[in-house]
């Protein structure tokens, strides 16, 4: 049970809307979680690039970029503290009345990449223009891919991010789903990439930094196939790719 609400320097809905009740459910949808009450309420967790969600017997004093914390009553009675901090403010939280107006909030997402099929892929890309790398990073497209895993897959793929995503061939949105579901299930099973600041629920650093093949690697060699790693901006992040392995040819 959330027995106390959130402390912030700003008290608000997000304060207010679980306090008291108890936890009936965890909810998510590509990057957000939903955390339900027992009482309709829901507060909805976006981690942003450096947000963290972390529930700990007792948090430390002084930990800097807090901007919410919860006292958590357990069953039987034992007592934690969950905190939610985001060093750059690129998260939030939201409160919602209900879960209604959650399914409403999520219905303006796209398909969950982790279990994105083909058919909803090739749907999602077929409507826009962009490069297909920019396109994986829109979330209304497609939700749940972020930068890092949207370089891993392509790679996977072996398609350039630099073509145009309504110009793929079914057969090549057909690699570049199964690629996005192995990369996010390889990464949920690693515990995620903790480049900076991110760390589980539990306070434990993620380990999947260490497989990425293409991500962080410009100039440095294709663990495939030698060639010299490339990197650009697309969509405003830095991309990397290999210029072998992800040839412009659908092969």
């Amino acid at each position: 049970m959330l027995e106390r609400g959130a402390e912030s320097a700003k008290r608000g809905a997000a304060d207010l809307l679980l306090r008291g009740q108890r936890i009936e459910r965890l909810l998510r949808h590509g990057k957000q979680l939903a955390i339900v009450g027992d009482g309709g309420g829901v507060l909805c967790v976006q981690l942003g690039m450096t947000g963290r969600v972390v529930v700990r017997s007792e948090a430390p004093r002084g930990e800097p970029h807090v901007h919410a914390r919860w006292e958590l009553l357990g069953p039987r009675g034992e007592r934690k503290v969950m905190t939610f901090a985001d060093p750059r403010r690129f998260g939030g939280l939201t409160a919602l009345a209900s879960s209604t107006v959650l399914s409403a909030r999520w219905a303006e997402l796209g398909p969950d990449a982790a279990t994105v099929e083909t058919a909803h892929l090739m749907q999602a890309l077929k409507e826009t223009r962009r490069a297909v790398k920019a396109a994986l990073l829109d979330q209304n497209l497609v939700a749940g891919i972020g930068n890092i895993y949207a370089d891993e897959a392509l790679f996977r793929a072996g398609i350039t991010p630099r073509v145009l995503a309504h110009r793929l061939r079914p057969r090549q949105v057909e690699r570049l789903a199964a690629a996005v579901r192995e990369v996010l299930a390889a990464a949920i099973a690693s515990g995620g990439s903790s480049l900076r600041d991110y760390v589980d629920a539990n306070g434990q650093q993620g380990g999947y930094q260490t497989l990425h093949l293409v991500y962080g690697r410009e100039g440095e060699p294709c663990h495939t196939c030698g060639t010299r790693l490339r990197g650009t901006r697309l969509g405003g992040r830095q991309t990397v790719w290999c210029p072998c392995c992800q040839s412009a040819r659908d092969t």
